[in-house]
């Protein structure tokens, strides 16, 4: 299943209703994710350890989604991460 997402809230992608939708993807590119997340993390001087306590996650899962090879990410999840970085879930998926 496809998402979009739509004012910081996940929506099913349905054909059709394109008002305000941001994004939409079939698949995250996990890699691409974790650079992104890893960009911006160093760009603000934020530790994976400070990372994972503002998400509620562990250091373990922001270490693999930022290694070689990332596990499945829920946008739930990149949008905890995007609002502990201070961007948009977009600036993540941009790439």
């Amino acid at each position: 299943m496809a998402f979009i997402i739509i004012h910081h809230h996940i929506w099913g992608c349905q054909s059709g209703n394109h008002h305000e939708i941001i994004g939409c993807m079939d698949k995250i590119d996990g890699v691409k994710l974790g650079k992104k997340i890893k960009e911006f993390r160093g760009k603000q001087g934020i530790t994976q350890e400070r990372l994972a306590e503002l998400t509620g996650t562990s250091y373990k899962y922001i270490q693999r989604i930022e290694g070689k090879t990332p596990p499945d990410v829920r946008l739930t999840t990149i949008v905890k991460i995007a609002k502990a970085l201070k961007v948009k879930p977009t600036d993540l998926l941009n790439f």
